[in-house]
């Protein structure tokens, strides 16, 4: 019976092997809070620390975060590709 139930904790431990775990309570990170910028489980949800803090799903949060950051990217190539333009131009009038 013991090895049994060892063998299921195991197989559950498994299963959710996937799945980040706050470190507090031990539940699934399921959402992101947005004031903190940090991922939270249901439990952290409804504590004092987030109860009035925005939040969404890590999903979600995960998906807005990875636009910004390709927005951020495109940006600063754009501006790279400028700079390297005017250093051309400039390279060349002192040639």
């Amino acid at each position: 019976a013991k090895i049994i139930e060892v063998a299921k904790r195991l197989s559950l431990r498994a299963a959710r092997g996937g799945e980040k775990r706050c470190q507090k309570h031990q539940e699934a990170l399921k959402l992101f809070c947005e004031e903190d910028q940090t991922p939270i489980c249901l439990v952290c949800r409804e504590s004092q620390a987030h109860r009035v803090h925005p939040v969404v799903p890590i999903e979600e949060a995960a998906e807005e975060q990875k636009e910004k950051f390709q927005a951020r990217v495109k940006l600063l190539k754009d501006r790279r590709e400028k700079l390297l333009g005017l250093k051309a131009a400039e390279e060349g009038k002192s040639l």
